[in-house]
């Protein structure tokens, strides 16, 4: 898609206006660094399952007996297929026209599970393993200068392997328990977008809330000869709020932006960024080759602070209550794949008016559009890890360089609080009692804190805590008074740690006992409920089953009002913000209707604490 017709300097986009119609509807996929002018290569490709791995190239598939929707994965209705069976191996390919001129193309994926292989006019461009980060080529020394051009995918993705990162895709046949339908090849946008031989490739953005500044890291690709510089300005609406130019050194940027800081509180808070005020400050930058713009591009940050002081959690200096909803990101008919922008801002909205200030993305690095409109509308994110389920050498590895990716694209995310490598001891299931799975933890932890040093960080979340900056619980008792018994006033937390153990696990390592962080309760509740019986009479899943909306009413509350009462905890995550296959666990059905009135719903999710004074 070109979002505006005429080319800024520094490009020379030509793109026919019918390409133009078809794809107006989209957004920008990566809205931190966005261009004025690019083409989506979302819609019809054509396709082919290649069960037995026959082909390796893309010079092989001389059939195409299927057309898919990209971006929505085979294993999706939104795709057209629709085919949930084992297919280890899949082909994508489709024509698009563009003509090359004098500056560079690049051909970008937001996400392929598992493995890509990427060939443009029969030339390998690109190859990338890890089935939830992005990658790119440079496919300008490829193009076929008639201006036609073929792009094929391949995409490698063996649905029975453990020791990948998949998070909650289903090994089996047939989604069983808290797993799901599998999503393989490209889930996320596919775009072109042009650049100039010299174009700005990375942004990083930090804030500084200390000292009122922003910090700025630029990178630079291309040709890095000549006098570079990058200009900036940063605004609060129509307010210049730094207007500056650096120079270029080594392909690279390192500033910090300072503010001018109006000291009282009153003043400071209207630039501060938190879910009650969600405060942007947008960007734009042009890079300068001898005066003269040679790239230009938009960007945004936030001033706001993220951050653990003994026992609870800061938001921009001050404690602040985590009021948050476990979101497994799936829809019926996409999968992990989202049904379109609206659909993404519409989850945020959704979880707002329930009275959340947070999500738990669970299992899933989210599309960087969801984390956009939780930056843009005010809604905290915990990332967390899609979990392998053996631990081997293999896994770590790939664990560690796709985890290294997801915190390199989501950095600058003003929305993202807590980043989560592991969950409940999946892929390190003998904790207590294997040195190395300790040393894998607590190497993730560390390895995040040495990326990220703005963010606290949960080593392993729910039970068998080391290395963490928070101690998360997973506990789906719905007894209130064993609730109560276990974290109410006057329970010991040293005690607790020693002696309890939900879900059979204990909840602290040896050698690693609670040093004073927040306690929070990250899963609970669990309350399955749906008022229609189900097709074929398929069995619902839940850790505790009503039926009747009254009933499932009341026990949220009763269960809201229990936790939001113990003092123990500085926060708690709910299960779950929507019913997800066959969990009916949500608080919302499948299609995002509400079980019970929304604000209902946000009555007892944002009800004050009778225990701190003021009802923080």
């Amino acid at each position: 898609m070109v979002r505006a017709p005429t080319p800024h300097p520094g490009t020379n986009l030509q793109i026919p206006p019918e390409q133009r119609d078809a794809s107006a509807a989209h957004a920008y996929p990566r809205p931190q660094l966005e261009r004025e002018h690019w083409q989506s290569l979302n819609g019809s490709w054509r396709f082919h399952f290649d069960d037995a791995c026959e082909f390796t190239s893309a010079a092989e598939p001389h059939e195409w007996p299927l057309d898919i929707t990209v971006p929505f994965p085979p294993e999706s209705a939104a795709s057209g297929i629709g085919d949930t069976g084992f297919h280890p191996r899949c082909w994508y390919q489709r024509d698009f026209e563009l003509m090359p001129a004098d500056d560079r193309v690049i051909l970008r994926f937001g996400a392929v599970d598992y493995a890509a292989h990427v060939w443009v006019n029969g030339h390998l461009v690109a190859a990338h393993e890890g089935g939830h980060t992005p990658f790119w080529a440079d496919i300008t020394d490829v193009l076929d200068p008639s201006g036609r051009q073929t792009v094929t995918v391949r995409a490698d993705d063996d649905p029975h392997e453990l020791n990948k990162p998949r998070g909650k895709q289903d090994w089996q046949l047939e989604p069983h328990l808290i797993w799901y339908p599998r999503t393989s090849g490209i889930w996320q946008t596919v775009w072109i977008e042009r650049v100039g031989h010299t174009y700005i490739d990375k942004i990083r953005w930090t804030p500084k809330l200390e000292g009122f500044a922003i910090g700025l890291e630029a990178r630079l690709r291309g040709d890095l000869g000549g006098d570079l510089s990058l200009e900036l300005e940063l605004r609060h609406g129509e307010r210049l709020l730094a207007r500056d130019r650096y120079q270029v050194v080594d392909g690279e940027v390192d500033r910090s932006i300072a503010l001018s800081d109006p000291g009282i509180d009153d003043f400071r808070n209207e630039l501060l960024w938190s879910p009650e005020r969600p405060t942007l400050l947008d960007v734009e930058l042009k890079l300068l080759r001898d005066g003269k713009v040679v790239d230009r591009a938009k960007s945004y940050t936030a001033l706001r602070s993220a951050a653990v002081l003994r026992d609870r959690f800061m938001l921009n200096g001050r404690p602040y209550v985590l009021r948050m909803v476990l979101d497994q990101g799936y829809w019926p008919d996409t999968l992990l794949a989202a049904p379109s922008d609206e659909a993404l801002r519409r989850d945020v909205e959704l979880a707002k008016a329930m009275g959340f200030n947070g999500v738990r993305k669970h299992q899933k690095i989210e599309d960087p559009r969801y984390l956009y409109w939780a930056d843009k509308l005010g809604l905290m994110v915990w990332e967390e890890m899609p979990s392998a389920y053996r631990f081997t050498r293999t896994a770590i590895k790939r664990t560690v360089r796709e985890w290294t990716e997801a915190i390199d694209r989501d950095y600058s995310h003003p929305c993202i609080i807590v980043w989560v490598p592991f969950n409940e001891s999946w892929g390190v299931p003998e904790l207590p009692v294997v040195q190395a799975h300790r040393h894998a933890v607590e190497a993730l932890y560390h390895l995040t804190k040495t990326l990220d040093q703005t963010r606290a960080v949960i080593g392993n979340d729910g039970w068998e805590s080391s290395a963490t900056d928070i101690i998360g619980i997973h506990d789906y008792d719905s007894n209130l008074e064993h609730i109560r018994e276990r974290y109410g006033a006057g329970v010991d937390p040293e005690k607790l740690f020693d002696r309890r153990r939900p879900g059979g696990r204990v909840l602290t390592l040896d050698g690693h006992p609670h040093r004073g962080q927040p306690i929070i309760l990250t899963e609970f509740g669990g309350i399955a409920f749906q008022k229609e019986p189900q097709p074929g009479d398929a069995k619902i899943w839940g850790y505790t089953q009503v039926t009747d909306d009254e009933t499932f009413a009341q026990l949220y509350e009763q269960l809201l009002r229990a936790i939001i009462d113990t003092a123990l905890f500085s926060g708690f995550c709910y299960t779950q913000f929507a019913d997800t296959f066959q969990e009916a666990n949500g608080l919302l059905y499948a299609d995002r209707t509400p079980k019970i009135p929304l604000q209902r719903i946000k009555a007892a999710t944002s009800r004050s604490r009778n225990w701190i004074p003021g009802g923080v």
